[in-house]
């Protein structure tokens, strides 16, 4: 059985920086486009980064320039360091593999209806 499993949230001031980490476990299809969604309380789930199966990253908007998605496949792990963090940053940030994009307008991903997501972390970011 998949298993994606966050680790690295905590607490930060504003400029600071912190790196998210994902173990995958399990058989997760390579095709699959992988990423991190977040969700702010009140606020919609976004896409703010993702991987696809040639290796191209994309971010949103809202972070590009400031986060950096990676992959280890030879660990299983995937990574977001995130930088020059905001108060708006602040989420609870989900590790996601899924047959369709994560960021709308990213690299084009594998469609299927596989769909993977972790227990999520929390961000937190005070001014």
């Amino acid at each position: 059985q998949e298993h994606l499993v966050e680790s690295g949230g905590g607490s930060v001031q504003a400029g600071g920086s912190l790196r998210l980490s994902c173990v995958v476990s399990g058989t997760i299809d390579s095709r699959l486009c992988m990423g991190w969604f977040r969700q702010a309380p009140g606020k919609e789930r976004e896409g703010i980064a993702q991987i696809d199966r040639f290796g191209t990253t994309s971010y949103a908007e809202t972070v590009r320039g400031r986060f950096t998605l990676s992959k280890d496949n030879a660990k299983n792990m995937l990574y977001l360091q995130m930088n020059n963090l905001k108060p708006e940053d602040s989420a609870v940030y989900y590790c996601v593999a899924r047959g369709d994009n994560l960021v709308p307008g990213g690299s084009f991903c594998f469609r299927s209806g596989s769909d993977y997501w972790g227990q999520g972390t929390q961000v937190t970011v005070s001014s």
